[in-house]
């Protein structure tokens, strides 16, 4: 990995400016645009362990023993109690479910003594004193007494945190559920911990052992749902303040190969019917996080669900043939049917006989993934030619209210119908997002998009798509993702929302460090990023319609801005400031303010070097934010300065005139792309 301060200092330095005058911007009260309602979202897929060992709860790794040809079945996580014990994974003729064949059998080798099995979690289990931890697992084989489930350390003498006696309820020939709440008494000092079952090897009857499979531990989660959110994570995100969540992704949706894409309807049942996936990310997914809790997540945060489809491409580079795509179009509509359907249709009484009864809404549907990537150009002609077609033409029959969305946008040579919204996927260095600040002011109504995936990922002057990803972000990319917003959002009725992404990602396996939040099994080791920070300024202030600006020197940079009215009754302007040398002082005059009119002006700052990051495992912010009350002056203006790689949001006490037209269109020429550099 190259680091980004030995990346070579010539490509690195930010550019010489000279001393910068001030900036004088007058926002008018009449002319905007109204924007779109989703503005600022959400995008998850289970990479970095981001969802299995991150924002699903689960404590257990491995629990159920699921497998796939990419991924054999194994004792990964499990270890015997005492050593002696033996564990054996079974493919019993009678296994919990035809969703999970292989079970594990616990023996002694004797008569006596406790014997059972331990699992070290997601690299380790964070243990609280008086928290409340939901337990469960199944047991077939007939044993009289009682199962203890401990939470001890996994170091030294295994220092037990709390336990619990459940009374065994199983039988000779079938599966138990046994449940259990656990309650430590004391705090573990570190996450090096695990989950004990035991039992006592006299009380089984016969010469063999006890075979166990989907054993749960879930600690208190996001909201009280079940099966739910680990807390500290979808509170991160949901100060966001998040308007979509789009899912499943991503490279998950898709597969290594055709036959490996995520299947939802496998992912909708109780747990025991739950194969689980290959997963995209070299290493196998659970899907407890299925299709429901997503859901259940957009209705937690109260944000408009993206529907991801699979749309026939693979990783691989292989794609459906035009008769084959006919079976993905249907299996898209019957998931649409299963989410949407009223319970007099098949998959809504599906849906009913799960527990939800209530149909939910969708408003956007997302054709695919990347399509424009993968397996390119043959892969890419085939999704112009007849997969996106064939999607389109049944959803616009059978569902026409329903925005769809294009994998690729007008960015990556798609030509869509005028009704359809491209995805852009901009990662780039933050020259390069800068560059685009006004890339999106040629867009129309006819070429809207959605930004479904953007980040700042190499450092100027670096290898970009030739070299590593950076590690972590780093404040001069953060800043420069606040200014790629800033122009996207001025153009906001036609680009219809933006999302980082990657979202997060467990710091002991990670596939892609360019993330918003940084987790471990330690809560303690949640961080922020520099780019979470300004992330969340600009999604917490809403701007509903935009106002036009002028400024004074006729240009836009070293100061970057946009304007707009919210739902508040206020006047919201974003700014920030790149590759000026010294403060920039501002002199922003709101036509429809008058002199006195407050404001609040909220302005994110990092340290001396551009490349300073958040830091895990040091507990660092890098980020300051200072809060300042302004006062509009005689001539209604708000005067104050703003350092060089800052963002800011001011905005007023009250929002000024009112009027309708078309706000400032700013034209701009973009650069030629390559790969997903747009």
């Amino acid at each position: 990995m190259v680091s980004l301060k030995s990346t070579l200092l010539a490509g690195l330095a930010l550019a010489a400016q000279q001393a910068v005058l001030a900036v004088d911007l007058a926002v008018k009260p009449t002319g905007g645009n109204k924007t779109s309602p989703i503005f600022y979202g959400l995008m998850h897929e289970d990479i970095n362990n981001s969802g299995d060992g991150g924002i699903y709860a689960e404590l257990i790794r491995n629990r159920a023993f699921q497998s796939s040809l990419k991924y054999p079945v194994s004792l990964d996580g499990w270890t015997p109690i005492p050593a002696t014990t033996t564990l054996e994974l079974k493919k019993l003729a009678s296994p919990l479910s035809s969703a999970l064949p292989y079970s594990v059998s616990v023996s002694g080798g004797g008569k006596a003594g406790k014997i059972g099995l331990a699992n070290s979690g997601f690299w380790g289990m964070d243990v609280k004193a008086a928290t409340r931890y939901a337990g469960s697992f199944y047991v077939r084989g007939a044993y009289k007494g009682a199962f203890t489930a401990s939470l001890q350390s996994a170091l030294g003498e295994k220092e037990v945190f709390g336990s619990v006696e459940v009374q065994s309820k199983s039988v000779a020939d079938g599966w138990t559920q046994h449940e259990y709440v656990l309650v430590p008494v004391k705090n573990a000092p570190n996450s090096n911990n695990t989950l004990a079952i035991t039992f006592d090897a006299a009380g089984v009857e016969g010469t063999g052992g006890l075979d166990f499979n989907l054993v749960s531990l879930f600690p208190p989660t996001w909201k009280g749902r079940k099966n739910g959110l680990r807390v500290d994570l979808a509170e991160a995100f949901a100060a966001l303040n998040p308007k979509f969540l789009r899912f499943p992704g991503g490279n998950m949706l898709m597969g290594h190969t055709l036959g490996t894409f995520w299947r939802w309807n496998e992912t909708i049942g109780p747990l025991k019917d739950r194969p689980g996936s290959d997963g995209t990310w070299e290493y196998p997914i659970s899907t407890g996080m299925g299709l429901i809790e997503y859901m259940e997540w957009a209705d937690d945060l109260k944000a408009e669900p993206i529907l991801g489809v699979y749309a026939g491409l693979a990783l691989d580079g292989n794609y459906t043939s035009e008769a084959e795509t006919d079976h993905f179009v249907q299996w898209a509509l019957d998931e649409f049917e299963f989410l949407t359907g009223d319970v007099s249709t098949p998959w809504g009484a599906k849906r009913a006989a799960l527990g939800y009864p209530k149909p939910w809404t969708i408003k956007y549907v997302e054709i695919g993934n990347e399509d424009w990537l993968a397996g390119r150009p043959t892969s890419y002609d085939a999704y112009k030619a007849y997969r996106f077609p064939k999607f389109y033409n049944a959803f616009k029959a059978k569902h026409p209210q329903v925005q769809l969305i294009a994998s690729p946008s007008v960015y990556d040579g798609f030509v869509a119908p005028a009704d359809v919204v491209g995805d852009w996927h901009p990662y780039l260095t933050p020259d390069g997002l800068v560059d685009r600040f006004n890339r999106t002011d040629r867009l129309t109504q006819a070429n809207r998009t959605l930004i479904g995936e953007t980040a700042a990922t190499h450092p100027n002057g670096g290898l970009a798509w030739d070299g590593p990803l950076a590690s972590n972000p780093w404040w001069q990319g953060s800043v420069a993702e606040a200014i790629f917003l800033l122009g996207t959002e001025r153009n906001a009725d036609r680009v219809i929302g933006a999302c980082y992404a990657p979202q997060m990602r467990n710091l002991n396996r990670w596939q892609w460090g360019m993330t918003l939040v940084q987790h471990a099994a330690d809560t303690a080791l949640t961080t922020y990023s520099t780019s979470w920070h300004v992330w969340k300024l600009l999604g917490q202030h809403v701007i509903t319609k935009t106002l036009p600006v002028t400024v004074s020197n006729g240009k836009i940079n070293p100061l970057y801005f946009v304007a707009g009215d919210s739902e508040h009754d206020t006047t919201i302007v974003k700014l920030a400031v790149y590759n000026s040398t010294t403060p920039v002082p501002v002199n922003l005059k709101i036509e429809s303010v008058e002199a006195g009119t407050a404001a609040t002006l909220i302005t994110l700052t990092g340290p001396a070097d551009p490349y300073a990051i958040n830091d895990p495992f040091l507990r660092t912010n890098v980020v300051k934010e200072t809060t300042t009350k302004l006062v509009a002056g005689e001539d209604g203006a708000f005067t104050f300065s703003l350092p060089q790689l800052s963002v800011a949001v001011l905005e007023t006490e009250k929002k000024g005139g009112k009027g309708k037209g078309k706000g400032d269109e700013g034209k701009g020429k973009g650069k030629k792309a390559r790969r997903m550099n747009m």
